[in-house]
C-alpha cells in the first residue's frame, strides 16, 4: 500500500511539474468513463467558462492592494503555474481520495508556490473588486481561504467540465474573471477577482489534471 501510494504520488508530481499533457479527460476516454469526479488531493486547472482563461499564480505580487501574489487568469492551457490542489479546510473529516461534494467548504493550493487561493477585502487591481490572491503555505493557512463549491445542475459530487461556482466564505464574493487585462504585472492575462453578484462570468470547469481516484473504502463505509 504504501508502495503504491508513493507511486501514485511520484506520477502525479512528474506529470504535473513537467506539463507531459496528461489529463484525466484522456484517462477516462481510455477505460471508457465519462464525468471523472473530483477529489481531495487531486492536482487540476480551473477554466474560466466564459473566457476559457485558467485560474493563474506566480511568484509576482501586487502593486496595491494587499501586495500578496497575484492571482490572474492565463491564456494558455501548457503552464504548470495554474495548477492548484484540491484540498479539504482543517477539522473536517474529508481526506484525501474521498469525492468533493456540492456545498463542501474547500482550499485550492498553488501548485508551485504552495500557497492557498485567498481573499479579503481589498479593492483588486483593476476593476476595484475583492481582490482574490495567494497567501500562506503548507502551515499557514486561514478562513481567508475558505471557498464553498456550488454545483450548477443537479449535481452532488464535483466532475470534471462541470460547472460550478466558487463562494468566498468571508466576503461572500464569487470567483470571478472578465475580459479585462494587466499591462504590468502579468502583461495580457486577465484579471481575477471576487464579486458578490452571481453573474455568468463567474462560473468555471476543472479541466485539465491529474485527478486521484475515489477512496471507495471510504464511500462505503
Amino acid at each position: 500500500m504504501a508502495m503504491g501510494f508513493f507511486s501514485l504520488a511520484l506520477f502525479l508530481f512528474l506529470s504535473v511539474d513537467s506539463d507531459s499533457g496528461y489529463t484525466s479527460a484522456s484517462a477516462a476516454a481510455a477505460s471508457g468513463k465519462e464525468g471523472v469526479e473530483i477529489t481531495y488531493g487531486s492536482a487540476m486547472k480551473l477554466m474560466h467558462e466564459k473566457t476559457k482563461v485558467r485560474l493563474h499564480s506566480h511568484d509576482v505580487p501586487y502593486g496595491s492592494g494587499s501586495g500578496q501574489q497575484s492571482v490572474t487568469g492565463f491564456p494558455g492551457v501548457v503552464d504548470s503555474n495554474s495548477y492548484w490542489i484540491v484540498k479539504p479546510v482543517p477539522g473536517t473529516t474529508a481526506k484525501q481520495g474521498d469525492a468533493v461534494m456540492s456545498g463542501a467548504t474547500i482550499r485550492l493550493q498553488h501548485m508551485k508556490t504552495r500557497k492557498w487561493l485567498h481573499s479579503h477585502l481589498h479593492a483588486s487591481p483593476i476593476s476595484g473588486n475583492l481582490e482574490v490572491s495567494c497567501f500562506g503555505d503548507d502551515s499557514n493557512s486561514d478562513t481567508g481561504d475558505h471557498w464553498k463549491l456550488i454545483i450548477e445542475g443537479s449535481g452532488k459530487t464535483w466532475k470534471q467540465d462541470q460547472r460550478v461556482r466558487l463562494q468566498h466564505i468571508d466576503t461572500s464574493g464569487y470567483l470571478h474573471s472578465h475580459d479585462k487585462k494587466y499591462q504590468r504585472i502579468a502583461g495580457g492575462q486577465q484579471e481575477v477577482c471576487g464579486i458578490r453578484e452571481k453573474r455568468a462570468d463567474n462560473v468555471w470547469l476543472a479541466a485539465e489534471g491529474v485527478y486521484l481516484p475515489v477512496d471507495e473504502s471510504s464511500s462505503s463505509k
